[in-house]
């Protein structure tokens, strides 16, 4: 009995971890800041976020990118505005979905491991039935649970990370922040074939 209560120790910690993680998570309704991404080429780019959750979420991303995501709830549409070119996907179907739920869920066979170190935590989730062989590692501060970092992994290994800082909760959106132009994203498809 003794052995089996000492072996359950670190996992039954790591979930308490992980429920505090995603009941603070939760509560953050809206949070803008700034960002930095690395690509799985090494390239760097950085801008401004929004998140509204559930859903919403948007990157603006400094010039000369050209690049804009946008997730008005239901879609995530990435513009490329050098290029005159947009992609649309559903939201449900990409690994954003995990970050913006309405409430962030880190039970069940979702994660799929769970690190901690003296000031992160990391929190490695996966469902092939949303997005395939996708990964998204979420990176969260220990003392604090406010989230870090994440690093999306595609289905061939590439690496893409968000680093995110000057953090701000509670904001208020107008509307048009996350707005999608659907039919101009249907132009710009048209336009790239």
């Amino acid at each position: 009995m003794a052995v089996g209560a000492l072996c359950a120790t670190p996992l039954a910690a790591h979930a308490a971890q992980s429920d505090q993680i995603a009941a603070h998570f939760s509560s953050v309704r809206t949070m803008m800041g700034e960002f930095v991404q690395f690509g799985p080429r090494g390239e760097q780019t950085g801008g401004k976020f929004y998140i509204e959750r559930p859903g919403k979420i948007r990157f603006d991303y400094e010039e000369p990118s050209g690049f804009r995501v946008t997730s008005d709830g239901s879609s995530v549409v990435i513009m490329n505005k050098k290029l005159n070119t947009a992609d649309l996907y559903p939201l449900s179907k990409t690994p954003l979905k995990l970050l913006l739920d309405e409430r962030i869920d880190l039970s069940g066979d979702r994660v799929q491991t769970v690190r901690q170190d003296d000031d992160l935590t990391t929190i490695k989730m996966a469902d092939k039935s949303i997005f395939g062989n996708s990964t998204i590692t979420m990176m969260f501060d220990t003392n604090s649970y406010d989230l870090r970092q994440w690093t999306i992994t595609d289905a061939q290994g590439k690496d893409t990370t968000v680093m995110i800082f000057n953090v701000e909760q509670g904001v208020t959106f107008d509307p048009s922040v996350f707005k999608i132009d659907y039919r101009r994203v249907d132009e710009m498809s048209r336009n790239s074939r």
